[in-house]
């Protein structure tokens, strides 16, 4: 353990009852004030020892050990003395694409700045012994007012702009085995871009003042500005060194330090995660996750994504653990005066933002080679992610038209569900994410691992090599690797049909937020890095599914190109939206898609710039053979009084089919609607008797509603022969029908007679789009006296799709006929019919019987026979489907097990698990915390429960959630099952008096209150109806 020197002093003896000091008359002390002077020396003492401990990280050993870094294989060295401190540099040029000078340092610098502790700047207190001056903060924003009634203001978080970094050397020991500190140096080298008396860079962590230094690049022999003072500004987390005399303009320094950071717990920045091994020991790992504004609680830095350098990586290490980094390896060498520690040394890397640096401990893996330029590793088991990975690498070069640029790529996990983290060259995943395994994983399982690995590759080109400017344009980085991810998938794996499932998982979820006045565009302001939090599906499933717009109505040819132009200009840049509109624009204009009069830009700034999508309304002419074209934007709830002083319209692709020729494979414009129209006329129709069908493959981000006449002629065509219809318009009727008669713009006559035609439907895709819809129904009539009515209608809803897919499952069937067998089980299990009931209780039975078994339940099924039985039976069935979560390594079995344990229907259990999710000794990891909520929301008897739950918690939640993304999901779902007009008051009630502690998770709460105004009206208009309507057609109490 390194420790500062603690000197006693001199030594006392109990025995005497006084104690002289001086010769001359002496001065004497009573036994009394003798015990009070050492109790107050040993409080001293221990004091001093516990700050020590707190300052100094543990070594495990530390004997005499003399050893100077192994050299870089460099053309040249120049070596001179840092006077102060005495610390040895090396001075070098590589021979990299950029000439970067690569300041080496003595490896007993490293060891001799953690010596004395004194002299820390922290985040609570400022530095000891050391002026320091505070800097007001900058304000921008307003957030409302305070408890007196003064308007707050946001701080300015965006650095100055008087500095560049070029180069970043790193170095970090992690006591991963100790007590989780992390001892660290840093040379970063700035251009100076204008004149400043200030160096200004992000830092979360502790710096030694004292070691602090400031060097000239170009020339070594002249004095630098001295640093006169340092403040910490803690709401901007900005440290400032404040110099005796301006930095020049178009001149380079170095500015070096050492700090002490923190293994934390919470997912981000450099953060530690516990397992088990093979042999069921307790293992700890370390990783970072830096996105997006973490990379300073590891190293101060300028934490700005358009901020791009270099970074050379050095990480300590334990001998007998491993390490990874963005970049390959180049050399091992020990650690001085700590034995059984070394250096791994990573080599400078690309340009690249803070967000993306990575740094691991402790993995092992497997490669391949198949990829002659690229080193292609992925942890140890995920055999599959390794095949689909390199597949999908190569298409991505293909596809982008630039190779890949670094030299490696790993994939690795982490315990944690994460979901993934496109870190460059070394990509980070959740275990669920990562790590399939036939037999084990499910069919939904291993297409989640493919739609992963596929966007956080996508993220290599889109997010890495060409980086949004500021957060406000993130959507370009989760857009097109959300939309692009589908394209990879579907051609490693074609058979699954991604792209069809596009409709069902992005456009129809996503509308359900869009279609709220609490919704947000894509292009949101980012003010503050809280504003980050607020990315949402918006973020990810819109952003995709105007971009799959932009590639039907660009072409793919011309999409494909303007992309390849975009990030081979901007490559190893930053980007905001207009960039990329016009290099679009430029591949149109050249291919002729767009007319010379219009451009991308004019297009997608009306789907970036505001929220919502539009309705399309089409009227048909007497005669049929013309229709009036209109839009508004479709709102889910119209309140009487609600007024907006924007006038939403966009710029709408119009495609469309007919019954005389029904081709829906053309989905390139065949007329546009400009924002600035109030309608337009197309033309030439068909007759009257034949159907038109807009929007085909639904390609356009909008829905259609039709005159009634038009909705008959396709019910009709559904009817009679539902496969004329594209399968993908089939859902889009389908998803536009029901939430245009929750809008109150159709009738449920109309929409539940769309729906009728379902009995005969045999795709996946339509029957999920439906179900998904009915699940809004099901859950309204949950507390109705009509539920079994309405239970009995879905029944025979789906009976005839249950009994063609069967209980038994089977791998061999196809992927989607796979998904509409869990499909189909699900919801009839859920509907308590008796069959799949009782298939369900007795395989688990069997599996109760014979635990080790593990092929009695498909993978497939687990999740519908784990919840079913759980529901069906009591106590000991619960704790046995805890006993195997707790027991089991899997972690997608894990994820089951644990959904699960929400099905019971005994309240005592189920507010007993609550306090489980969220309690610290529950032993529910933190990380799967949300998905058990949700089991319990999802649980009938349950929704009752989450929302007190979590009101009476409310703090405990928000401290144990504050830092990670998943405050605002926790927010959504205990609101979930709220819908009346006592709820409503609750949930006003609790926002207004928790206001400043909601923070990211406001709009999430206000979304909320919307959705419950809007069941509140739904009911009011509807429930009676729909009652009526199933009374008509057979179904009564």
């Amino acid at each position: 353990m390194v420790t500062a020197n603690n000197d006693s002093g001199g030594d006392a003896s109990g025995s005497l009852s006084k104690v002289t000091f001086g010769r001359k008359g002496g001065c004497y002390i009573t036994k009394g004030v003798t015990v009070l002077l050492v109790v107050l020396f040993v409080s001293a003492t221990v004091t001093t020892a516990l700050l020590v401990y707190y300052f100094a990280p543990y070594v495990r050993h530390e004997t005499p050990h003399r050893a100077s870094i192994v050299s870089h294989v460099l053309p040249s060295s120049v070596t001179r003395q840092q006077h102060a401190d005495g610390f040895r540099w090396h001075q070098a040029w590589t021979s990299k694409v950029t000439q970067t000078k690569i300041y080496k340092f003595h490896n007993a610098f490293f060891l001799n700045v953690f010596t004395h502790h004194h002299n820390i700047l922290t985040p609570v207190t400022f530095a000891l012994g050391t002026t320091v001056t505070s800097v007001p903060p900058t304000t921008s924003k307003s957030v409302g007012p305070s408890s007196s009634g003064v308007v707050k203001k946001r701080p300015d978080v965006r650095l100055p702009r008087a500095l560049k970094p070029t180069r970043y050397v790193v170095k970090l020991q992690p006591f991963i085995n100790g007590d989780f500190s992390i001892r660290g140096y840093l040379e970063v080298e700035m251009v100076v871009l204008e004149p400043t008396s200030n160096i200004t860079l992000h830092i979360d962590n502790r710096t030694k003042n004292d070691t602090v230094r400031i060097i000239p690049v170009a020339d070594s022999t002249r004095p630098a500005p001295t640093i006169t003072h340092h403040t910490y500004d803690q709401e901007r987390q900005f440290y400032i060194a404040s110099l005796s005399e301006p930095l020049e303009a178009g001149t380079s320094y170095v500015l070096t330090m050492a700090f002490l950071a923190h293994l934390n717990t919470q997912l981000n920045g450099f953060y530690k995660s516990q397992y088990k091994d093979e042999d069921g020991t307790d293992r700890w790992v370390a990783a970072t996750l830096f996105q997006p504004t973490e990379a300073r609680r590891a190293f101060p830095c300028f934490d700005e994504p358009e901020l791009k350098a270099t970074f050379e990586i050095f990480l300590a290490r334990e001998h007998h653990m491993t390490s990874l980094s963005n970049m390959p390896l180049m050399e091992t060498f020990p650690m001085e005066r700590q034995e059984g520690w070394v250096w791994d040394h990573y080599p400078p890397s690309v340009p690249m933002s803070t967000y993306l640096v990575l740094a691991v401990s402790n993995y092992t893996y497997i490669q391949s080679n198949d990829l002659n330029h690229v080193m292609f590793r992925v942890i140890d088991h995920a055999h599959y992610s390794l095949r689909i990975g390199q597949e999908m690498l190569a298409f991505y070069e293909y596809y982008f038209g630039i190779p890949f640029p670094l030299p490696k790529l790993d994939s690795i996990t982490v315990p944690e569900n994460v979901g993934g983290m496109e870190n460059w060259g070394l990509v980070l995943y959740g275990e669920t994410s990562l790590l399939y395994e036939a037999g084990v994983s499910s069919a939904a399982n291993k297409q989640s691992t493919g739609f992963i690995v596929s966007h956080e590759l996508a993220h290599q080109w889109f997010g890495n090599l060409v980086t949004p400017r500021w957060w406000d344009d993130l959507w370009l980085n989760e857009g097109f690797a959300s939309y692009t991810e589908y394209v990879a998938l579907d051609h490693v794996e074609p058979s699954w049909s991604v792209m069809e499932q596009f409709v069902f998982i992005d456009i129809h979820d996503v509308f359900a937020i869009d279609c709220l006045e609490s919704s947000h565009p894509i292009n949101l302001p980012v003010q503050h890095p809280d504003d980050i939090k607020n990315f949402d599906r918006i973020t990810y499933a819109k952003g995709a599914s105007v971009i799959r717009m932009m590639n039907h109505f660009l072409t793919e040819a011309t999409f494909r190109r303007g992309l390849a132009d975009y990030l081979s200009a901007l490559q190893y840049g930053s980007a905001v939206q207009d960039d990329l509109w016009e290099y679009l624009t430029k591949a149109a204009h050249q291919d002729q898609t767009l007319p010379p009069e219009m451009t991308v830009k004019m297009v997608m700034d009306t789907w970036t710039l505001q929220m919502g999508y539009p309705v399309i309304k089409v009227v048909r002419s007497e005669d049929g053979t013309s229709a009036t074209i209109s839009q508004e934007r479709f709102r889910l709830t119209k309140r009487e009084n609600q007024t907006t002083s924007h006038d939403y319209r966009w710029w709408v692709p119009l495609t469309f089919t007919s019954q005389d020729n029904p081709v829906f494979s053309v989905t390139q414009p065949m007329a546009w609607m400009k924002n600035t129209d109030a309608q337009i006329i197309v033309l030439p129709l068909p007759k009257k008797e034949d159907w038109v069908v807009f929007n085909l493959q639904q390609t356009g981000y909008y829905r259609v509603n039709y005159d009634d006449h038009n909705w008959g002629l396709i019910i009709h065509q559904l009817l009679t022969d539902h496969s004329v219809i594209n399968a993908l318009n089939r859902a889009q009727l389908l998803d536009d029908a029901l939430d245009l008669a929750r809008a109150s713009q159709l009738s449920y006559d109309i929409a539940l007679r769309v729906v009728g035609y379902l009995n005969r439907e045999t795709e996946y895709v339509p029957w999920a789009s439906a179900l998904d819809n009915m699940d809004y129904l099901y859950n309204m009539f949950t507390h109705s006296p009509h539920y079994a009515a309405f239970k009995n209608y879905l029944l025979d809803l789906i009976m005839p799709l249950y009994e063609s897919v069967g209980f038994a499952d089977n791998w061999q069937d196809p992927h989607l006929q796979q998904y509409k067998r869990v499909l189909a089980l699900s919801w009839a299990c859920k509907l308590q019919h008796q069959d799949c009931v009782d298939n369900s209780v007795s395989l688990f039975h069997q599996w109760m019987l014979n635990p080790a078994n593990h092929s009695i339940i498909s993978p497939n099924l687990r999740s519908t026979v784990y919840c079913t039985a759980i529901a069906a039976g009591g106590q000991v069935e619960w704790d046995f489907v805890w006993a195997q979560y707790l027991n089991t390594s899997v972690r997608t079995e894990k994820q089951k097990l644990l959904s699960a344990l929400g099905c019971t229907k005994q309240t005592s259990i189920l507010s007993r698990f609550l306090d489980m999710v969220f309690g610290e000794a529950g032993g529910i990891k933190y990380s799967e915390s949300r998905n058990a909520y949700y089991s319990v929301a999802k649980n009938g008897l349950g929704r009752p429960l989450v929302w007190p739950y979590f009101r009476n918690h409310w703090q405990e939640i928000r401290q144990r959630y504050a830092s990670a993304f998943d405050l605002h999901r926790f927010v959504k779902i205990a609101t979930s099952a709220l819908t009346t007009a006592e709820d409503l008051q609750e949930v006003q009630a609790f926002r207004e008096a928790e206001a400043s502690d909601l923070q990211s998770a406001d709009r999430v709460m206000n979304q909320a209150v919307e959705k419950i105004v809007g069941d509140i009206i739904w009911r009011n208009q509807n429930h009676d109806y729909i009652v009526q309507w199933l009374h008509h057609h057979g179904y009564s109490l």
